[in-house]
């Protein structure tokens, strides 16, 4: 068994059932990495990993961004791993990479950068998710930083569930590709059989 599959199952973060994901599809397996990420040694584990794919110097990497609420804490176990690859130990501000996440605005579903948090024209980015399904979150958040003058320079995920079929116009790493099944709404066998999509993360008993 993989490592990165049998950490996953370690802590079912492998889920089975009937879901729904963030881009609308429904499938019947689900990569719950929040459950892996709790745990601060497991979450560098992986972190670690990704930022030895990357390289430390190959991107010139100053900032990482991931969207929320899934990236989270992502973001910040790869900004430390990178950190410590590039053997950055200084704690000035100047000198470390910055973790950063983007959220959705609650009216427009689209993707800002807040708190008081700013991005720099021409700044170096890593865009991170924990889980890659068909990209589009990633692909917005790089469209974004774009738009604020920044420089994306690649994109990472813990897993790529699309099997390869999730690109971008940026390199991009991941520890772990599989394609799982997923469906269209209209299409999803598990609709028809009669049973309804948990949306991950909603409450349920």
């Amino acid at each position: 068994m993989n490592p990165i599959e049998e950490l996953l199952k370690s802590v079912n973060a492998w889920q089975t059932g009937h879901f729904l994901l963030s881009s609308g599809l429904h499938s019947d397996q689900y990569m719950q990495c929040q459950k892996i990420l709790q745990y601060p040694l497991h979450g560098m584990t992986l972190a670690k990993a990704l930022s030895e794919k990357i390289g430390a110097g190959n991107h010139q990497i100053q900032t990482v961004v991931g969207p929320a609420l899934g990236a989270v804490h992502m973001e910040v176990f790869m900004a430390l791993a990178l950190n410590q690859q590039a053997g950055i130990t200084s704690s000035a501000t100047d000198k470390q990479i910055r973790a950063i996440f983007a959220e959705r605005d609650a009216q427009t579903n689209e993707f800002a950068i807040r708190r008081g948090v700013e991005i720099t024209p021409g700044e170096r980015i890593l865009v991170v998710e924990d889980v890659t399904t068909t990209g589009g979150s990633a692909r917005k958040v790089i469209e974004l930083l774009r738009e604020l003058g920044a420089a994306p320079v690649a994109v990472a995920a813990i897993i790529d569930r699309s099997g390869g079929k999730a690109t971008f116009d940026l390199p991009f790493y991941n520890l772990f590709s599989l394609e799982l099944n997923t469906y269209e709404a209209a299409a999803c066998p598990m609709c028809k059989a009669g049973t309804s999509a948990i949306k991950p993360g909603s409450n349920r008993k």
